[in-house]
């Protein structure tokens, strides 16, 4: 409904944009890689301020401050996952902020039901979702069909990976990598076991005992854990992968620094699972 209700007000805002760089739009991301696509699209158009953006901290230890908060009221565009990934954006919004602000909330426009994985990012295909979106309401068609193009070798890499591992059989610390793996034709396993980890809750006797003896049987090629969160009983699966010669990947909720746009951070990650197999 929101969508609905302020695309004539920022498809014109955009179309006075074109012919004034004073007024860029201000585009306010929950999540840096979403603020990146965002960046890409609009370019000189918009200015972009991402909330989350530091990799090196726990996303989920997050906690909005003033300045946050004045981030989200000043906004012309919100972008947010949604899920209850970032619901602590959800009170900022309803606060004070401009009357005809426009929210994009990423899970609305993706095929997913609410209790599913919220990593929604890490299927590219979301991010082809966004990027088309945002060239709609700002009238940027052009921009959408540039994004796409630079989409083409991450895409390429994926189709790569798919044929040179056809059907692996993978795990993970959490669900963070899943959307991904899916996206490769391999099969993740223990989601169970990852989806109590992701919601910190302990897992059952059950699942750790199966994870253990997925790990020792050879039964996984590959294991993923997410490097900005740990924790005694991740840790102690990624030692006993190790044990058993079980190559592990370590992946990030939040695009890094060193990855100047989402497209090279998920190469930089595939390039280092394919480094790992070739072992």
């Amino acid at each position: 409904m929101l969508w609905s209700l302020a695309f004539a007000s920022y498809a014109a805002l955009a179309t006075e944009n074109k012919d004034s760089s004073s007024h860029p739009i201000r585009i306010v991301a929950a999540e840096n890689f979403y603020g990146n696509i965002a960046q890409q699209v609009g370019g000189k158009g918009v200015v972009v301020v991402s909330l989350m953006n530091n990799p090196n901290k726990d996303p989920h230890e997050f906690q909005p401050t003033a300045a946050v908060a004045k981030d989200v009221a000043d906004a012309d565009i919100v972008i947010k996952n949604g899920l209850g990934y970032d619901s602590w954006i959800d009170k900022l919004i309803a606060t004070n902020g401009k009357p005809n602000r426009l929210v994009i909330t990423v899970a609305d426009f993706v095929k997913t039901k609410s209790k599913e994985n919220p990593h929604l990012w890490y299927n590219p295909e979301t991010m082809l979702l966004l990027a088309d979106k945002l060239a709609q309401v700002l009238k940027m068609p052009s921009a959408a069909l540039t994004f796409h193009e630079k989409m083409k070798p991450l895409f390429e890499k994926m189709t790569f990976l798919k044929k040179q591992y056809p059907k692996l059989s993978v795990t993970a610390t959490e669900p963070l990598f899943t959307p991904m793996a899916k996206a490769l034709g391999w099969k993740m396993l223990h989601e169970d076991y990852q989806l109590a980890i992701m919601n910190e809750t302990e897992p059952s006797f059950q699942q750790i005992v199966d994870y253990q003896e997925s790990l020792k049987n050879g039964k996984v090629s590959l294991l993923f854990y997410n490097s900005q969160v740990a924790n005694p009983s991740t840790l102690q699966l990624q030692r006993l992968a190790k044990k058993y010669n079980i190559p592990i990947v370590g992946v990030t909720e939040l695009q890094p620094s060193a990855a100047p746009t989402y497209q090279s951070w998920m190469l930089s990650q595939l390039n280092e699972i394919e480094h790992a197999l070739a072992k």
